[in-house]
């Protein structure tokens, strides 16, 4: 087990050294995560009409940008989509591959980790991920999300979109971001499901949102928005202000690093030092529900409409576009692994669409917002396949416990959509390009394709790095306090019973 967590973190070191080497300063992407309190316009100047006649007040400040509704319901109903991904979504899809003994743990482990990390994001997890302090880690001025509400002036905060002068209600973008960090933690279950101790997953949980999932969420999507650029100094000075790797340009629209490839290492880590389930490779360990996971998938299918259209965070032409390319990349990724499965293998599975269908929703949320429909098309096809050998092919090469596998569809799905968001998001073949927020247009400066994969790349290399160490500290120390496996006894018998008490079905 040593050996394995040694080859793979000195792999990983070699993927990663270039792109953490040093940095590289690029325009502000156009379209990813922000949350700052909305800026209020400068105030104008009267104009002195006779240079005898004595100068008339300034005029007063423009008011503040107010909230429209339309955006405020959209943005409302897209947080209830991403809460319906999780539980019941991933709940349903997790608990049906699972073997009968152990379906309840399975919904028991996302339900509990999606309520945890909820009270965990208000209380401390919201102020240090979109905060401004460092590159890395954000401030705690919005400790148990103080100043929102200001009793003495009865006013709401605004929170910042990607369009100058349009805000939202910061409660609603604090509620939107958390059900984010709910559902990646929720993911990282599926890795070693059927095996771990339920309080070592609490634990574990705890440790890594605040280690490993903040300081990713803080670094690829904080920013102070878009209304506080006005020309090119400010516009490098506020970009001092966002995160690391914002810093350098990455585009991420909806997580591809932050959700996807950050949870499926921890995943991966975590099936490395938990170790393969008794029986592994010698007993059948078939899914007990595919009719679950068909259901279950169908819910992720249909709350993931709110995780990558919500993140334009306005209902608009971006939010449209990322709607259309979770539609198209996942009917196409759906296709793709099942021909190739019944290719491969001789006969199409339910599993095998189910499966599909999540791989290409996966590797879409990066780029949902960035590239055009047939970049999303070619997306979802790519992911179909490359990702149906990331559960057969590469996981042999790994030689882990993947229950669920989470970094055969997650990771690699996750970062070949972060490699080709850096392809597609090019004007030339359709994309959204980068925007430059001093001309409020799109930048008139090439877009180099080369040089965003490059970037991309950085982004990929950090967040696998920085994952899996934090990943690989939390599991130790949850494992020297609480001990991370059941006995074998408990595993043999299912965890329903001996950690829950439970059983999922009756005879």
């Amino acid at each position: 087990m040593h050996k394995n967590i040694t080859k793979l973190l000195a792999g990983i070191a070699c993927l990663c050294a270039f792109g953490v080497a040093t940095p590289s300063f690029a325009d502000a992407p156009a379209k990813t995560e922000a949350a700052t309190t909305a800026a209020v316009a400068a105030p104008a100047v009267t104009p002195v009409p006779d240079a005898a006649a004595p100068a008339p007040a300034a005029a007063a400040p423009a008011a503040a940008p107010v909230a429209n509704k339309g955006d405020t319901s959209f943005m409302m109903i897209s947080t209830l989509l991403v809460i319906l991904m999780t539980i019941p979504g991933l709940a349903l899809f997790y608990g049906g591959l699972v073997r009968s003994k152990n379906m309840l743990s399975v919904l028991m482990q996302v339900f509990m980790v999606f309520a945890l990390v909820i009270v965990l994001w208000c209380i401390y997890g919201y102020s240090i991920a979109f905060t401004e302090k460092t590159a890395f880690f954000g401030g705690f001025d919005r400790l148990f999300l103080n100043g929102i509400w200001d009793p003495a002036k009865g006013t709401f905060a605004a929170a910042a979109t990607f369009s100058k002068g349009v805000v939202i209600p910061e409660f609603v973008f604090v509620a939107f971001q958390g059900t984010f960090a709910a559902i990646t933690c929720a993911l990282i279950v599926g890795a070693f499901a059927e095996r771990a101790k339920f309080a070592a997953v609490l634990a574990f949980v705890v440790l890594w949102f605040t280690f490993a999932y903040l300081p990713a969420a803080h670094m690829v999507w904080f920013w102070t928005g878009p209304d506080l650029i006005t020309n090119a100094a400010t516009s490098a000075s506020e970009a001092l202000k966002a995160g690391w790797i914002w810093q350098k340009g990455a585009l991420d629209f909806a997580g591809g690093t932050v959700v996807h490839i950050n949870a499926a290492v921890a995943g991966l880590v975590g099936a490395i030092m938990i170790g393969k389930r008794v029986g592994y490779g010698r007993e059948s360990m078939a899914p007990h529900s595919l009719t679950m996971t068909m259901i279950g998938a169908s819910l992720l299918w249909v709350g993931w409409f709110g995780f990558n259209a919500g993140s334009s965070l306005e209902a608009g032409d971006v939010a449209a576009l990322a709607f259309v390319n979770t539609l198209l990349a996942t009917a196409a990724a759906t296709l793709s692994w099942v021909f190739g499965e019944w290719i491969s293998k001789g006969k199409p599975s339910m599993l095998g669409g189910a499966s599909g269908a999540v791989a290409g929703l996966v590797a879409i949320t990066p780029a949902a917002g960035f590239v055009g429909p047939m970049g999303g098309l070619v997306i979802g096809l790519l992911a179909g396949v490359v990702c149906l050998w990331g559960v057969n092919g590469l996981k042999r090469l790994i030689g882990a416990d993947d229950s669920l596998d989470v970094f055969g569809v997650h990771g690699v799905g996750g970062i070949l959509g972060a490699l080709l968001t850096g392809v597609f998001a090019a004007p030339q073949l359709g994309g959204q390009g980068i925007f430059d927020y001093v001309t409020n247009k799109m930048s008139a400066d090439p877009y180099s394709i080369g040089h965003q994969v490059w970037v991309q790349a950085q982004a990929v290399g950090t967040t696998i790095l920085w994952s899996a160490l934090v990943s690989l500290v939390a599991y130790k120390l949850v494992d020297i306090v609480i001990g991370l496996r059941v006995p074998e006894d408990e595993e043999r018998e299912g965890l329903d019973i001996t950690s829950h008490g439970e059983q999922a079905y009756h005879g």
